[in-house]
């Protein structure tokens, strides 16, 4: 029986703490794969100002090489909220001898009750949670948890810093930070 994870998210931009953590959860684990799912809108954040085709390109740039893992877009395609609940149902259909393992952090551990169809949602997969500053990892629902080094680095800082003309060099892999420049990504 094959062990995936699966790492969601709006890769927005995509950065080394996306991989660091996929790249620790996937030997802490001894998984096959780690697949990314970029979701289309996300029912927890704003709606993004970046294409769907720019987020998959910085994803496809930040995963090359490394062949245990991928990218799913079961939740570009469908279009409209990505809901985890909708993702899980239609992987444990395709895939019904593949074991998942929901990789989240300790911010979305929090708001884990808050979830569409939670409790189903514990049945069909093993959420894996890792570590975040200023946040517990402690649940009332089944959380398996990976010590991973903890890197504070998000989507939303590199954003930021981009806009203020501060350098995003080392945040994210040298094809992405291209990628972002040359496509003028970000910029007021």
């Amino acid at each position: 029986m094959r062990k995936i994870g699966i790492l969601g998210g709006a890769f927005n931009p995509p950065h080394i703490g996306h991989l660091i953590i996929a790249e620790e959860v996937k030997e802490g684990l001894n998984l096959d794969e780690v697949w990314f799912i970029p979701t289309y809108t996300s029912p927890h954040k704003e709606q993004s100002k970046i294409t769907t085709d720019h987020r998959i390109q910085m994803l496809e740039k930040s995963i090359e090489g490394n062949r245990a893992f991928s990218i799913n877009l079961d939740e570009i395609d469908r279009k409209g909220t990505s809901y985890t609940i909708d993702t899980i149902k239609k992987l444990t259909n395709d895939y019904p001898t593949y074991n998942f393992y929901f990789i989240i952090g300790a911010d979305m551990v929090e708001y884990l009750p808050k979830w569409k169809d939670i409790d189903q949602l514990v049945s069909l997969v093993t959420f894996v949670g890792v570590h975040r500053r200023d946040f517990d990892l402690s649940s009332t629902y089944p959380i398996k948890t990976i010590d991973i080094p903890t890197i504070e680095i998000s989507s939303t800082d590199i954003r930021n810093r981009i806009k203020r003309g501060k350098s995003i060099k080392y945040l994210v892999l040298n094809p992405v930070y291209d990628y972002i420049k040359g496509n003028q990504l970000y910029e007021d």
